[in-house]
């Protein structure tokens, strides 16, 4: 494990193997982080933040409490997470939001705005500066203000020709997987099952 001396990690919090903590990062106490995670420069992870394995947050992203950052997830630099469903100073009108979901393998361009509350699918991309105000596919492709689906990507972020909506096959330029799409939803070929 890699710290830099001018981070901040309160007693409490757990960092697994492996992971290498920048310049001015703050871990809360109640912060759980995997194996082989990378924290850029001025990350801040709150005290209800739960990290999987592998995970690259880049310079400048808030893990507020409440959000859930699967296995091999990729943050870009400046990523926000909101937390708050309903913003005010008050203190007796403000509440904290359910929690948001980001799956295994999910890319955040940077700049994206990640509403609380919502879930990004496996292996979805999430272009720089979306804001994503609802849940992501699986495989999706994500961009603009409000974010909304313009194709599908492989595990390894590459365009898979298939619509939309309906039905097909594409293979992945990069892997040569099959992945196959039915009634909206993309999988792997290999994790169907008859």
């Amino acid at each position: 494990m890699l710290i830099h001396p001018t981070a901040v990690i309160d007693d409490g919090a757990q960092l697994g193997a492996g992971t290498q903590v920048s310049h001015f990062v703050r871990v809360c106490a109640g912060a759980r982080i995997g194996r082989d995670c990378s924290l850029g420069q001025g990350v801040h992870i709150g005290d209800q933040v739960v990290i999987g394995r592998n995970v690259r947050i880049q310079n400048n992203v808030s893990l507020q409490d409440a959000v859930t950052l699967e296995d091999d997830v990729f943050c870009g630099p400046s990523v926000v997470f909101t937390n708050v469903f309903n913003p005010r100073a008050t203190p007796a009108v403000s509440s904290l939001s359910p929690r948001t979901l980001i799956r295994r393998g999910a890319t955040l361009g940077a700049n994206s705005t990640v509403v609380s509350g919502t879930t990004i699918g496996r292996h979805a991309f999430v272009g720089a500066g979306a804001v994503v105000s609802r849940d992501v596919p699986d495989f999706a492709l994500a961009v603009g203000v409000p974010a909304r689906q313009i194709g599908w990507v492989s595990r390894q972020g590459e365009p898979l020709s298939l619509p939309i909506k309906g039905h097909g096959e594409a293979e992945c330029a990069a892997s040569g997987e099959r992945y196959v799409l039915r009634d909206g939803v993309c999988a792997l070929a290999s994790e169907i099952t008859a």
